[in-house]
């Protein structure tokens, strides 16, 4: 097969390799969407081709299962909201850039949709048998995420042995103030106490360079 019919470009003038990518784009932000909106309990092929603006034929066309469209979309969420983290680190103002601005963003990104259909994720998994080893798997790669995130903006100020438990205490703690934000929005303030003295812990251990 030459080389321009493997490039041969449709309708807008994009390959074929980028009309599948937007398409495969639109399912998994449609997925992450649909889990926020509706909960692991409400997600249905059906329902994210329709919010995807596709046909049920091209969602199993890019992704068979709704395993292989949950664990796709999974896999393009974090590495979306990492690169969306660092991002938003990068455009704090000076005094910021620091543990406390950190935890500060850390907790404003867990509030977000995609990040609320994560943790629907990890839920249902508590009781889903098909979905157990997927939740399991989530929980320790978005630990792996951190530990990487952490190491990049604040090197070699703890010791190794200790950044482990630190982070799995943490993501643990946050984990749950967003379940309890989820449900009444901090009405009385006590979610925010309690970030603020980890922020306030989290100084103590990590000074400003």
């Amino acid at each position: 097969m030459s080389t321009s019919r493997r490039r041969h470009r449709g309708p807008g003038g994009r390959t074929q390799a980028e009309r599948r990518s937007a398409t495969q784009a639109r399912l998994m932000e449609a997925t992450a969407q649909t889990l926020a909106d509706l909960g692991w309990a409400g997600l249905s092929t059906t329902e994210v081709s329709r919010r995807a603006g596709v046909s049920r034929g091209a969602q199993q066309h890019h992704y068979p299962t709704k395993m292989e469209l949950v664990a796709a979309a999974l896999e393009h969420l974090l590495n979306r909201l990492r690169d969306e983290y660092h991002d938003a680190y990068a455009r704090l103002p000076d005094e910021q850039r620091n543990v406390a601005g950190a935890l500060e963003l850390f907790w404003n990104t867990l509030q977000q949709p995609p990040a609320m259909a994560l943790l629907e994720l990890a839920l249902a998994g508590r009781t889903d048998e098909t979905l157990r080893e997927i939740s399991n798997q989530l929980n320790n790669r978005v630990v792996e995420i951190i530990k990487e995130v952490f190491h990049e903006l604040f090197p070699e100020s703890l010791p190794e042995e200790a950044v482990d438990t630190l982070i799995r205490a943490l993501f643990a703690l946050l984990v749950g103030l967003s379940l309890q934000h989820s449900l009444d929005g901090d009405a009385d303030g006590h979610q925010r106490a309690v970030l603020d003295m980890i922020k306030t812990f989290a100084q103590d251990l990590i000074p400003p360079v």
